[in-house]
């Protein structure tokens, strides 16, 4: 939501409509996790994590980026710790977030290959 008030440039339009839908998904991700943990027993993190700061557009998607392969990596331990657990049901809709979040980081890659004007 950081990125998509602050967004600036010639590129702003699309950059805060992109950042936002990627708000809804991450909404979607997280709500999805909460009820999961707490079906299971657990108590669901309340917390966001911080967002970084970044004065330019391109600075915005590079943290983008990061996060998203660090969302991933996280979601694909989570993945082989349900099937380990033989939960299967869960290691699948994980998978589906995986796949999700691994389209979220290529149109941040394709964004980022484009030429800017800061």
């Amino acid at each position: 939501m950081t990125y998509a008030a602050t967004v600036s440039g010639i590129h702003r339009g699309e950059l805060k409509e992109f950042f936002l839908a990627e708000i809804q998904d991450e909404l979607r991700h997280a709500q999805f996790l909460a009820d999961k943990i707490a079906a299971l027993g657990g108590k669901p993190t309340t917390q966001p994590a911080p967002v970084p700061e970044a004065a330019t557009p391109r600075a915005m998607l590079e943290a983008v980026l990061q996060a998203e392969k660090e969302t991933i990596a996280r979601y694909v331990e989570r993945m082989k710790q349900a099937e380990a657990f033989g939960d299967y049901g869960l290691a699948n809709d994980l998978q589906e977030i995986i796949s999700e979040e691994t389209r979220h980081k290529e149109e941040t890659e394709k964004l980022l290959k484009g030429t800017w004007q800061e």
